[in-house]
């Protein structure tokens, strides 16, 4: 669940069971202008039902049905004793622009034909729910320690709510500080003060990662909540300055169908097909709020990622398929705003865009630009300036003369074969300390991007038409030159080179890795080649519903990884290391882009089998039925989402965020252009 400003509330289908640190019932975003770092206010919530005497825990032991997309519900078969039974429904969301999260509460009169009509409670039998809410105060990617300093901080910052007469009629507020703390509250019963540690909660996830693996937790006491049939009860957690309305609390749910309904609305596609359906519901929670008004972003994934340059503007291509044009137009000019010497954020920290270690990211720009351009051609978009008074057409114009001169962060073009040239860490591959993937020169993608940039400008840029043919002419010529290893049947993934030598005279790197199915896809190769491109990619690289980073193969061009003390960590010659386990610097890095598999580049993949082979229907049909295998990730691990990345190894785990953004829109992006 997602609130439109990079709050969340990540929980498990096993109601109470906790995975990670990650997980959590209030995670806030306590910034209202742009995503922050989330905010751990309540780590979970466990609830009892005692059912005419008889107390069950809910959670998966007597759990029927779970519907995880927003709002989410848990249907409860709850024992009552001599084999009767009480359905219970948990109901939950977060409300939109707040950080708010409501359960509802209720006891459910059964349909007769219902499979759990025989031996129902009867409706005047006594069931109540016994909730606990487990309060942390913390970064989300710290953990809760038990020690005297947080036994004070807790139990000093918590006091019972009085009644007021009003919703809240009972609860406790956890105010650690001026300006930040929430209210937990519900609308009938009773709140016992009753305070209850519970220690040494096991997060495996981080265990499998080499990191701490545990943390405690504070419950300041219990509610006491009378379940009759027909009359819901509602829990709040609410960190707001401004409290929310009754009406916004018991509506919740309508307001959620109304904004699905709009979302669904705006989509032309095919909504009678679930799994399209699933994907555009499933983006929405991605995007959110950058400015005071109009600025909009995206996260980058869940749990753990805030907004990226390249993972923002690669997404919002898909948003752009899924009918979001005028967030996607506000979301470019949030971007174009922050060029500088024709460099873009790699990552922003909050309000800071300092880190600009990207290659990449301003040529995506251009690539949204452009596709934003074809769908609305006649608004004049590329010449109606912003607030800074620029155009979007001369910002264009800047990141390529920025590459072009050479941009304040070492980006530059090599006059003699027309391509660019990268620092080290500055494409998608970018793990550093160790560098796993350094691919410092002359990059497949970055040339393909390039080479689209400049197409682009060719058309609009009427002033330096012929300036930009002839650079794209070269650049092009360049790549289809330097790049194919006819022995193999691939693009080299890279021309490697030091301090901006030459492409000419680079290290010819024949890796076989998906970047070069991005040149594929742009239609910027050669016929032949492009085939056997992608049938090398489909032989090697493909597992279901991924693709590998690294082909299982040896290599020509060694890639040594060293650790902090200069040790070798991997075998140069045959650099494959396909799960994403154990410690960071000396396991993790060295295997996340050599071998694991990412759900954003296998649709890249699908696209450019089509773009091979553009006439034969039987290609479009193959590249649609290895799309549709993403699906079965849908059903793993997040619900409704498609993770990170898995391991490029059976059985095929998924690692990383569960919930990624560039996974989803790239998904929707190629099945509607497929389909087409």
């Amino acid at each position: 669940l997602t609130n439109g400003r990079g709050g969340m509330s990540r929980i498990c289908a096993d109601l109470g069971t906790i995975q990670s640190k990650y997980d959590c019932l209030l995670g806030a975003n306590l910034n209202p202008e742009y995503p922050v770092d989330r905010h751990v206010f309540v780590k979970r919530v466990r609830i009892w039902v005692n059912a005419d005497g008889f107390i069950s825990q809910l959670n998966a032991n007597n759990l029927a049905v779970l519907k995880a997309d927003a709002p989410v519900f848990w249907d409860f078969i709850v024992a009552a004793g001599d084999a009767r039974t009480v359905q219970i429904r948990l109901t939950m969301d977060l409300l939109e622009e707040r950080n708010t999260l409501v359960m509802k509460l209720e006891r459910l009169k059964r349909e007769p034909r219902s499979q759990w009509t025989q031996n129902q409670l009867p409706a005047e039998a006594h069931v109540t729910a016994i909730v606990r809410l487990d309060v942390e105060d913390r970064n989300f990617h710290t953990e809760t320690h038990l020690n005297d300093g947080a036994r004070y901080h807790f139990t000093s910052h918590t006091q019972s709510l009085s009644p007021d007469g009003k919703l809240a009629q009972c609860g406790f507020h956890f105010t650690p500080a001026q300006d930040r703390g929430f209210r937990a509250y519900a609308s009938a019963g009773q709140f016992h003060s009753d305070v209850e540690w519970c220690e040494n909660i096991w997060h495996p996830v981080e265990g499998s990662r080499g990191q701490t693996d545990h943390g405690d937790a504070y419950s300041p006491g219990w509610f006491e909540l009378p379940l009759d049939i027909a009359k819901p009860i509602y829990l709040v957690a609410d960190a707001e300055q401004e409290p929310v309305s009754e009406d916004e609390i018991t509506r919740f749910e309508e307001a959620r169908k109304a904004r699905n309904e709009k979302l669904l609305a705006q989509y032309k596609g095919n909504l009678s097909d679930p799994w399209e359906r699933e994907l555009v519901l499933g983006m929405k929670a991605f995007l959110v709020r950058r400015g005071k008004e109009h600025g909009k972003t995206i996260i980058a994934g869940y749990p753990w990622f805030l907004d990226w340059g390249r993972d923002t503007l690669i997404s919002a291509r898909g948003y752009l398929a899924a009918g979001y044009d005028a967030e996607v137009l506000e979301l470019i000019q949030t971007f174009a705003r922050m060029e500088k010497g024709g460099t873009l954020p790699n990552v922003i920290y909050g309000d800071n865009d300092s880190n600009r270690d990207t290659v990449d990211a301003p040529l995506w720009l251009g690539v949204v630009i452009e596709e934003y351009v074809k769908l609305h051609p006649k608004d004049n978009v590329l010449n109606t300036p912003l607030e800074d008074g620029r155009t979007l057409l001369e910002i264009l114009r800047n990141i390529a003369n920025g590459y072009l001169k050479g941009t304040p962060n070492g980006i530059k073009v090599d006059q003699e074969s027309g391509l660019v040239w990268s620092p080290s860490h500055f494409t998608w591959m970018d793990t550093n300390y160790p560098a796993g993937t350094p691919r410092c020169g002359y990059p497949i993608e970055i040339q393909a991007l390039w080479i689209r940039l400049l197409r682009q400008l060719e058309r609009e840029d009427k002033q330096d038409r012929a300036q930009w043919k002839a650079l794209a002419d070269r650049a092009t010529a360049s790549l289809r030159k330097l790049y194919w290893l006819p022995q193999k049947g691939w693009f080299a993934d890279g021309l490697w080179a030091e301090n901006k030598a030459p492409a000419a005279q680079a290290r010819v790197d024949d890796a076989l890795r998906p970047n070069q199915l991005i040149a594929v896809a742009f239609g910027f190769c050669e016929p032949a080649q492009a085939r056997s491109a992608v049938q090398a990619a489909l032989r090697y690289l493909v597992i279901p519903g991924a693709i590998r980073s690294l082909a299982p193969l040896p290599v020509d061009c060694l890639a040594p990884v060293y650790g902090s003390q200069g040790s070798l960590l991997n075998d140069p010659g045959h650099p494959y290391w396909p799960r994403y386990e154990g410690d960071e610097d000396t396991r993790r890095k060295p295997a996340y882009h050599n071998g694991t598999a990412w759900g954003f580049m296998f649709p890249v993949f699908c696209e450019a089998m089509v773009q091979a082979w553009p006439d034969d229907k039987a290609a479009r049909s193959a590249a649609k039925a290895y799309l549709r295998s993403a699906e079965y990730w849908m059903n793993k691990g997040a619900l409704g989402q498609i993770a990170e990345i898995m391991d490029g190894d059976l059985p095929h785990t998924q690692r990383g965020c569960d919930a990624q953004a560039w996974s989803i829109c790239e998904t929707l992006r190629v099945w509607k252009l497929l389909k087409e």
